[in-house]
């Protein structure tokens, strides 16, 4: 993405994201900066930040707030995610931690890196159960979601952002119109049968099991260019399992199983799904 894009996204969370700890910061180098960014002058509020933290040891309270200020008025994309990843793994305790990971998955979501999305807000809620943030960060996780296929996993999301949105009447909003979506696939689920029937078996083609974002979503492109419906899967051990299908009957999944691996290779392999 080139500069000139990546600071029309960061501009755009700055608008659509307003920062819940700014009137909080304590440093007026750091306020002032925010305000310049605000008032349509990007450059002097980096150079700001930037000058602030060349003239801070590392050990300063006042640093992880600079690096995460810097992050959300980068230029570049290298520049928003160091200095907001360095926030996260270097000053971890800090009171911006969280704030960063929420950005990050913001920023994600806006580069349309949904897997990096998911990981980066499942992070936020994972390692910080009691920030505010966790229902912020469900937004752009539950949209991330719908757009990998896991449509549960989404509206689980969307419920913990409504929970979690506090007062914030224009974020309400924001959830409240795919909440809308969670309601019509509630509503046409059928009921729960009252025999002992066994559940229609449904079968799916593994092909790709990892940890990192940038392999699931050039997997998702290929396979989607390619005419299968591909979704992920993420399950207990924390990796992302891409899958396509559903296939009512194995024999459909093995062809499709066999399409797969002349096209892309490796070994795919079917796996029966609920």
């Amino acid at each position: 993405m080139g500069g000139w894009r990546v600071t029309i996204v960061i501009a755009l969370a700055l608008v659509a994201y307003p920062p819940i700890r700014l009137p909080a910061q304590t440093d007026p180098r750091l306020v002032d900066a925010i305000q310049l960014a605000q008032a349509g002058r990007q450059d002097s509020a980096r150079a700001l930040v930037n000058g602030l933290i060349a003239s801070l040891s590392p050990s300063d309270s006042v640093y992880p707030e600079a690096l995460y200020t810097a992050g959300i008025l980068g230029f570049d994309t290298r520049t928003i995610t160091t200095n907001l990843q360095r926030v996260v793994v270097e000053y971890g305790q800090s009171s911006w931690a969280d704030d960063a990971l929420l950005r990050l998955a913001q920023f994600h979501f806006a580069q349309a890196d949904y897997a990096s999305t998911v990981q980066t807000a499942e992070r936020l809620r994972r390692d910080y159960p009691e920030s505010p943030l966790r229902g912020r960060a469900a937004f752009p996780a539950a949209r991330a979601y719908f757009q990998l296929g896991d449509e549960p996993r989404g509206c689980a999301m969307i419920g913990e952002a409504l929970d979690g949105g506090g007062g914030d009447v224009e974020f309400k909003n924001q959830v409240e119109f795919y909440a809308g979506r969670c309601t019509r696939t509630v509503a046409v689920t059928p009921p729960a049968a009252t025999t002992n029937a066994p559940a229609p078996k449904a079968f799916g083609v593994q092909v790709l099991a990892v940890r990192t974002a940038a392999q699931v979503d050039e997997m998702l492109t290929r396979l989607k260019a390619m005419g299968f419906h591909a979704r992920v899967v993420r399950d207990t051990t924390g990796y992302f399992k891409v899958r396509v299908g559903p296939y009512p009957t194995r024999e459909e999944a093995d062809r499709a199983r066999a399409r797969l691996r002349t096209r892309l290779g490796g070994q795919p392999f079917v796996v029966e799904e609920p």
